[in-house]
C-alpha cells in the first residue's frame, strides 16, 4: 500500500502515512452506522484544529477504506460531500487535496484563545443563585460503559424502536411535512403533536383536555420550572414530599425558602394539616418518587378534597404513567380532580429515550396561556421537527405497540428481581410499587448506602444512593434506589450477585 503526499507539503506524514491516517481515525466506531458521516466529521475536525493543512494530499479512497476495513464507497462518499462542502478540491488524475480554511478561520483554530477572566471570587459576588451548590441526583456519565447499570430513568437502548422511529423521522422529512414544521410557531406547539396527545395518550390515562389546555415542554423537569416560576412568589408555600423528587425541591427552593416536607406513608402524602396550609403541593401519585408507592384510590380522594377545602393548587407529576401496567391502573389525580385544581406534567421521553426531550403540560386554558407566553421568554418553542416525528410516531400507531413491547421486557425484569433480592440481599428490605420500573431498598443499620455505590462501582455494579432524596440527607443514609430500564435482562442475575457480595464485605469491614 503507497501513500502520496503532497510535495512539499509541511505537514505531510512521510513515511508514517498509515499510522498517522489509522491514528488520525482511531475514534472510528466501525461497528456503528452511518461511516461515512462519522469519516466526514473527523476530517472537517482535523482541518478546523490544523492536522491537515491546505494543500495536503489525501489518501486514494481504496487506500483509505484499506486502512479503515470500510468499503470503499464509503470513502468516495465522505470525500464527494467535502468536496461538495468546500473541505476538499477534487484534481483530476491527481486525486483529494484539503481546501483548507480561510486564512483568518484557519489562523484562529490554530491559536487557542486568550482572554483575561475575573477569579471565583469576584463571579461569585455576582451570582444571584448558586444552583451548583444544590444537592442533585448524580450518575455516573459514562453509565453505559458498566456491566451493570441499576439507575432508574434511562433506557436500554436494545428496546429502543429504532425502526419505528426512522420510518417517523423519514416521514417528517418530506417537503409538505418540512413546510409544517421549519416554521417559528413564536409561543405555539405542533397542533398535529397536539392532537395525538389528545386522541391517543392522555385518554390512556383517563384525561380529557382541549387544545388550548395542552402545551409541551422540553420534558417534564421543564414543565416543572415554568409552573413554578408562574405561581410561586418569595412567600408562597410549597410543600413536596419526604422523601422526594431533588430537582422539584431544588427548582422551588430557588423561588422561596418556605419548602416544607410533606409527610408521606405506607399509602403516599398524608392530606393533614401541613398538607392544607400550603399554596402548592408537588405529589407523584402513580408512583411516589423515589420509593414508589402507589397512592391508593380513597387516599387521592381526601387529597383532592383537602386541596379544594384548603385552596391547595396540586402539581401532579405522573412521570412513569403507564409504562408498565402490571395490574389494574389507578386514575390519576387529574381525571378524578372535578374542581381544576390540578396541573398535570407528563412525558413522553421516559417512555422512548430521557434525550429525546418532550414532555407537557395539562391544565386549566388560563394557566396555559401564561405559561406559554413565559416559555416565550425563554426558548419560544421546543424543536418543531421533533415534535412532528413524535406525533407521526404516534399517530402510526408505534407509541401504543412500543408500550406493550417494552412493558413486557419490564415486567419480565420485575419478576426477576423479585426472586433475587430475597437470596441475595437478604439484610435488606425494599418495596416496589405495582407498574414501578424500580425498587427502594433500606440497608440493614450502620450501611451508608453512598460507601455501598462506591464499592459497587469498583464491581461494575451502578445503583442510587437514597440519601439526595430526603431534606434531611440523614433520614435516607441507609436507602438506595434500583432502577432496571436500563440494565439488560440477561445481565440482572450477575449483577445482583455481584451487589450483595459488596453489601457482605460492606457488613463485615
Amino acid at each position: 500500500m503507497t501513500f502520496r503526499n503532497a510535495a512539499g507539503s509541511t505537514a505531510a506524514p512521510g513515511n508514517n502515512d498509515a499510522l498517522f491516517w489509522g491514528a488520525l481515525f482511531q475514534g472510528l466506531n466501525r461497528g456503528g452506522s452511518f461511516l461515512q458521516l462519522q469519516i466526514r466529521q473527523i476530517i472537517v475536525t482535523a482541518i478546523e484544529d490544523g492536522r491537515l493543512p491546505l494543500g495536503m494530499r489525501m489518501p486514494s479512497s481504496r487506500d483509505l477504506a484499506a486502512v479503515l476495513k470500510v468499503s470503499r464507497n464509503t470513502v468516495v462518499i465522505a470525500f464527494e460531500q467535502l468536496v461538495d462542502q468546500n473541505f476538499l478540491v477534487s484534481r483530476q488524475r491527481s486525486g483529494y487535496f484539503v481546501a483548507g480554511l480561510p486564512k483568518k478561520f484557519a489562523t484562529a483554530a490554530r491559536q487557542p484563545f486568550e482572554a483575561a477572566s475575573r477569579g471565583d471570587e469576584q463571579w461569585t459576588s455576582r451570582f444571584a443563585l448558586r444552583p451548583s451548590a444544590y444537592r442533585n441526583i448524580v450518575k455516573p456519565l459514562d453509565w453505559q460503559a458498566h456491566p451493570y447499570p441499576f439507575i432508574f430513568g434511562q433506557f436500554d437502548p436494545s428496546l429502543f424502536p429504532t425502526n419505528d422511529w426512522r420510518e417517523s423521522a423519514r416521514a417528517a422529512l418530506s417537503v409538505s411535512e418540512i413546510n409544517n414544521w421549519a416554521r417559528d410557531l413564536i409561543d405555539g406547539d405542533d397542533p398535529a403533536l397536539i392532537e395525538q396527545l389528545q386522541l391517543q395518550v392522555l385518554p390512556r390515562r383517563g384525561i380529557h383536555a382541549r387544545s388550548d389546555e395542552i402545551m409541551i415542554t422540553m420534558g417534564a423537569q421543564h414543565a416543572l420550572y415554568l409552573i413554578a416560576t408562574l405561581l410561586i412568589k418569595p412567600d408562597t408555600r410549597v410543600g413536596i414530599e419526604e422523601p422526594g423528587y431533588p430537582d422539584a425541591r431544588n427548582i422551588f427552593r430557588m423561588l422561596t425558602p418556605n419548602v416544607v416536607p410533606l409527610r408521606s406513608d405506607a399509602h403516599g402524602v398524608v392530606p393533614d394539616a401541613s398538607f392544607a396550609s400550603c399554596a402548592l403541593a408537588y405529589v407523584t401519585a402513580s408512583h411516589q418518587c423515589p420509593t414508589s408507592v402507589v397512592m391508593p384510590l380513597a387516599r387521592r380522594l381526601a387529597l383532592l378534597k383537602a386541596a379544594q377545602d384548603g385552596d391547595v393548587v396540586v402539581i401532579e407529576d405522573d412521570y412513569e404513567g403507564e409504562l408498565m401496567p402490571e395490574a389494574a391502573t389507578l386514575p390519576p389525580l387529574m381525571s378524578l380532580d372535578r374542581h381544576r385544581n390540578v396541573l398535570y406534567v407528563g412525558s413522553l421521553s421516559k417512555a422512548l429515550a430521557p434525550g429525546l426531550r418532550l414532555g407537557y403540560v395539562v391544565a386549566p386554558a388560563p394557566v396555559i396561556r401564561e405559561l406559554r407566553a413565559l416559555r416565550r421568554l425563554m426558548l419560544r418553542h421546543p424543536p418543531l421537527n421533533n415534535q412532528r416525528v413524535a406525533a407521526l410516531f404516534i399517530g402510526l400507531g408505534h407509541y401504543r405497540s412500543h408500550l406493550q413491547q417494552v412493558g413486557s421486557v419490564l415486567l419480565e425484569r420485575a419478576r426477576i428481581l423479585d426472586r433475587l433480592l430475597p437470596r441475595h440481599l437478604p439484610d435488606c428490605t425494599w418495596s416496589r410499587g405495582t407498574g414501578s420500573t424500580n425498587y427502594w431498598i433500606s440497608c440493614p443499620p450502620g450501611i451508608d448506602a453512598t460507601s455501598l455505590a462506591r464499592a459497587a462501582l469498583e464491581e461494575g455494579v451502578v445503583i442510587e444512593p437514597g440519601d439526595v432524596f430526603s431534606m434531611d440527607e440523614n433520614a435516607s443514609r441507609h436507602c438506595f434506589r434500583l432502577g432496571f430500564s436500563s440494565i439488560r435482562t440477561d445481565r440482572i442475575e450477575v449483577g445482583i450477585e455481584r451487589l450483595g457480595q459488596v453489601l457482605a464485605r460492606q457488613r463485615r469491614s
